[in-house]
């Protein structure tokens, strides 16, 4: 029973990237912010769309920003004990609003999940908060005039807990639901990085995407950067498998994948501090106005670089 259950999920997931829709980016989009948890905030997936984006899409200057924040859920929900008593998870409720005044997003990409079923097996109460959290983000987003893209969460490693991975499988399934219930935009990385990861220990299987089976390494944050691509319409990275063929397209790819990942690394740190957040021990960044200088500076810098 539980082999046959496992199935229909596993079915489920292929299908839902198989007929996965695309969506393509407005042409008056600038500004386009990542919503999410530490996974997000670790940013090395949008590091990489940042360099892609600036290989191949050089006139645009696309501002992304980064405003993942560590322990972050979207349900308001906190283990017991929490980071040893030390403090609860922040609570995206507390922040979104002076998120969206701060940076005037034209595009929002959320991705929650991996915290708010916090660790433990599947509660339909537990669940109720999410899609509540969920739902919630989607009206506040449209109220804003900010188009938003869901994104399911990354994987958890079933080899460090089998029913905490049924758990995000089951909150995957509801979020890529809506894209036939409500018409949302959805985009699913979970299905895709779970095939894969089977792929890989078919061949290693000591393989890992993520070491604690949630903060994804460098192999994981590129499947889930590949996966929002071909949303996006960038069909050519279907045969892409890692983040050199990504950068393929440039002889200067890898330097502005550096130079990416300088400007992100600044600009999130100075972003989180200018907004506000209720989660302490975070790097102080620098100020707003110095670290949006240094944006365009390393724009200028890639620029160079793409000539």
């Amino acid at each position: 029973m539980i082999r046959t259950v496992f199935l229909i999920i596993f079915i489920t997931g292929i299908q839902s990237t198989i007929f996965s829709q695309t969506y393509n980016i407005p042409t008056d989009v600038k500004r386009i912010v990542f919503l999410g948890n530490s996974i997000t905030y670790q940013g090395q997936y949008i590091e990489f769309i940042d360099a892609y984006f600036s290989i191949h899409y050089p006139d645009k200057h696309y501002e992304i920003i980064n405003v993942g924040l560590p322990s972050e859920t979207v349900s308001g929900l906190s283990e017991p004990n929490h980071a040893e008593g030390k403090f609860p998870r922040p609570d995206l409720h507390e922040r979104l609003k002076r998120v969206m005044e701060k940076t005037q997003p034209d595009l929002v990409f959320a991705c929650y999940g991996m915290n708010d079923g916090i660790y433990m097996p599947f509660s339909e109460k537990r669940f109720k908060k999410f899609k509540k959290g969920i739902n919630w983000l989607h009206k506040e987003l449209e109220k804003s005039g900010s188009e938003i893209i869901h994104i399911t969460p990354a994987i958890y490693d079933e080899r460090k807990g089998e029913a905490y991975a049924n758990v995000l499988d089951i909150y995957s399934d509801w979020l890529i639901s809506k894209r036939y219930t409500d018409g949302w935009n959805v985009i699913d990385i979970h299905w895709p990085m779970k095939k894969k990861l089977e792929e890989y220990r078919l061949v290693d299987p000591a393989f890992v995407f993520a070491k604690d089976g949630v903060h994804p390494n460098e192999s994981g944050h590129f499947e889930m950067a590949k996966h929002i691509l071909l949303y996006l319409g960038e069909t050519a990275l279907a045969e892409i498998n890692d983040i050199k063929g990504l950068l393929s397209a440039h002889q200067n790819g890898a330097e502005v994948l550096k130079l990416a990942t300088k400007r992100q690394q600044i600009t999130k740190d100075a972003w989180l501090t200018s907004i506000g957040h209720n989660r302490p021990n975070m790097k102080e960044g620098i100020p707003l106005d110095e670290a949006l200088q240094k944006w365009k500076e390393i724009d200028n810098q890639i620029q160079i670089l793409l000539q």
